[in-house]
């Protein structure tokens, strides 16, 4: 009893800044994350377990393109390609930062060469081709890099006959500082996709939060099948601007999962954790 009340007595004895040393010392960093949406405190591992949605909101936090690889194909499975693919800078742009710079940055924050990943795995067994955007890097802008890793691999897709998964979370949509080469991407996979389509391919197209802009008015939105995860925002615009120009209230809502499942742009609005399993199923039922 006597030494439990000197110790405390030599706390409460300390200065007030001593104490809060202390308690950094105790509670080392990158143990919690904040819940974007609610501001909920999540203990990571927790966080990890759940496929990053918050336990309080059901709000789904952006995962990497590793990520998303780790939770949808089997393990071990994922093979890339195309990855010498790097981007250049053909318009010389620019800004209070150059392009060139702006790319050294992403690269190095990311770990990517470009926002995207693309290559062959499987799913539950089963050889598929798959693409995902990586909202890091230029928010997943559809730059050359990764129009022409895209289109290279629906070609793919469509010579060996492979089922077709490619998981949009793109923000940035057409990436301005590469211009007219950015919007070309629009047509080309576009113009894949119909080739693959003409073949009888089975393509299942995930829309996650953001997809916007030229992504969305491309590829994104050719799949047979649209799915998307819960509460993305999904749209050409963003609702702000519309609002902007047409100085109105949008409904409630307005360009989230829920709202276009229900007016008919998409098929089915998935919860990450039955995400995977939602894919298998198609791809028994279809493929």
């Amino acid at each position: 009893m006597f030494h439990a009340r000197n110790r405390a007595m030599a706390l409460f004895g300390k200065s007030k800044s001593s104490i809060v040393k202390i308690a950094k010392k105790k509670l080392p960093d990158g143990l919690w994350t904040k819940c974007a949406e609610c501001g909920h405190i999540i203990y990571n591992k927790a966080l990890e377990e759940s496929f990053k949605v918050c336990p309080q909101c059901d709000y789904h936090c952006v995962l990497t393109s590793q990520e998303r690889v780790a939770q949808l194909l089997d393990p071990g499975t994922f093979a890339e390609r195309d990855a010498e693919l790097t981007p250049a800078d053909p318009l010389s742009f620019h800004g209070p930062t150059s392009y060139r710079d702006r790319l050294k940055e992403a690269q190095h924050a990311s770990g990517l060469s470009d926002a995207c990943l693309t290559g062959t795995g499987t799913m539950g067994g089963r050889r598929l081709a798959f693409g995902v955007t990586d909202s890091r890097f230029f928010m997943g802008s559809m730059g050359s890099v990764v129009g022409e890793r895209l289109t290279r691999l629906i070609e793919y897709a469509t010579a060996e006959q492979l089922p077709l998964i490619i998981v949009s979370g793109s923000g940035g949509g057409a990436r301005m500082h590469e211009g007219m080469y950015s919007l070309m991407q629009m047509a080309k996979t576009s113009a894949a996709l119909q080739r693959f389509h003409d073949a009888k391919g089975l393509y299942i197209s995930v829309l996650t939060d953001p997809t916007m802009a030229g992504v969305l008015a491309s590829f994104a939105a050719l799949g047979d099948v649209l799915i998307a995860e819960p509460k993305a925002l999904i749209g050409f615009t963003g609702p702000r601007v519309i609002e902007q120009t047409l100085r109105q209230r949008l409904p409630e809502g307005f360009q989230r999962s829920e709202f276009l499942l229900e007016h008919g742009l998409l098929d089915k609005v998935v919860p990450r954790k039955h995400l995977r399993s939602t894919l298998m199923q198609l791809l028994s039922y279809l493929g």
